[in-house]
Order: structure tokens, then sequence, then C-alpha cells
């Protein structure tokens, strides 16, 4: 079996993986959760269906624009009155301002000695920014590419033949050398599977992502801190 420091690129997910996508929605969808006196899980589980059934009838919409279109979803399934539209779009342009997990940046600037690193995400471009520009704290990828470069949403399998094109034409990286860096089995570790696409799982407790069918993976870890540790011990065994 090859190893980690075999791959000459991680391509990452963002939102679940290195920004703490489910307090992101939680505390976006608060108002709403608050009045219908919803559970944590239940109201992930519903937003989880609202937004994977939004991504497929609208392939080509903004990741903002669908979480503004989501909010009003979410607050008629529980019964409450609509929200009025400035409601709806904050929440939509909240996706920015979603905490990082503690161990994020560092482990990106530990993996970028060792890998290019390229962002494959099913957010926007602006939104991404800000995620970048605040939690994330600047760390520099060396190609980003998300839903609206490519006119879809993963899992659809077009995500990462754009991704790998890329990667072969702007780095001469192969696909044996692109390793797909996710917490979500959903979006992220089926589609790689199904490409011939070697993964890392980053197995944030709690996220949604992980639930969705059967778990497949090359490699696993608790969080990217965790991955980053391995990384530099086979690194350091290599030098030996």
């Amino acid at each position: 079996m090859s190893k980690l420091t075999d791959f000459r690129l991680l391509s990452f997910d963002v939102y679940g993986t290195l920004i703490d996508w489910e307090n992101g929605v939680l505390t976006g969808l608060q108002p709403l959760i608050s009045s219908a006196g919803l559970a944590k899980k239940e109201a992930l589980e519903l937003y989880f269906e609202l937004e994977k059934t939004q991504q497929s009838n609208n392939p080509d919409m903004l990741y903002s624009q669908l979480l503004t279109a989501i909010y009003p979803q979410f607050a008629k399934r529980l019964n409450l009155p609509p929200p009025d539209d400035t409601e709806s779009e904050n929440f939509g342009s909240s996706v920015g301002k979603w905490p990082a997990f503690p161990d994020s940046v560092d482990a990106l600037r530990r993996l970028a000695k060792y890998y290019k690193l390229v962002i494959l995400s099913n957010v926007d471009r602006e939104s991404f920014r800000g995620s970048n520009s605040g939690p994330l704290q600047g760390v520099h990828f060396d190609k980003i590419i998300t839903a609206q470069d490519v006119g879809s949403y993963k899992p659809s399998l077009k995500n990462f033949e754009f991704m790998l094109k890329t990667v072969k034409d702007d780095f001469g990286v192969d696909k044996s050398e692109v390793l797909q860096t996710a917490q979500s089995q959903f979006h992220d570790h089926h589609s790689a599977r199904e490409m011939g696409i070697k993964s890392c799982w980053i197995h944030r407790y709690g996220t949604m992502g992980s639930r969705e069918g059967d778990v497949v993976y090359d490699w696993k870890f608790q969080t990217l801190g965790e991955m980053a540790d391995e990384v530099e011990r086979e690194a350091r065994g290599k030098e030996s």
C-alpha cells in the first residue's frame, strides 16, 4: 500500500473538513431552531435533506444563493411564519464567517511543506474568499476550485473530473498522485472511489456527511492535525 508521502497533491473539501460546517449552519439557523424547539440532530438532518435537494435541482446556483433559498424552506417545514428576505439573505451570506476547526490552519501550513494544496469545494468564490481571509487566516492554496467554477455540486463526478484535468494541466500531477482529503462520505469519498482517486477521511465527530451510505476510504484520521502528524512522521522516516 502506498504511503501518504507518496502523493504530490491534496484536494480538500472545506466545509466540514477545514471549516466547522455544523456549528456554522446551526448558528445561522438558530432563530428558526429556537422557535420550533428543534433538537440539534433533527435540525442538521433537515438542513442536509434540503441542501441535497436544492443542489440536485439547481446545480448552477451559487452556494450563498442556495442557502438563502433554503432558509424559508426550513421555516416552512417547521410550520413557522415565512422569514423576511433580509433574514434569508443573512443566512446565505454567513458562510465566510463560519469558524475553522482549531487544528486546520496549523495543519494546512505543515502539509504545505510536502504537497500542493487544492480546494475542491461546493461553495462559491466569494464565500470561500471570506473563509480564507478570515477563519483560515490567509493560508495559501495552490488552486481554488468551487462549484461556481464547475457549474455543479459534489458528489457529481464532473467536479472531480474538472479538478483532475486542472491539476494535470497546471501542475503536471496525475490522478495517482492526488489524495482527496475530506470529511463527507456522501460528497467526497464515494465519488473519489468511483473516480479511482485515493482518499483520506478526516472523521470529524458529529458532522452529517459521514452518515450517508457505506464508509469508504484509504486513510482515516480524527483531525487534519493528526494527518499532518503522520505525514511528518513518514517524512522523518524517509530521511533517516
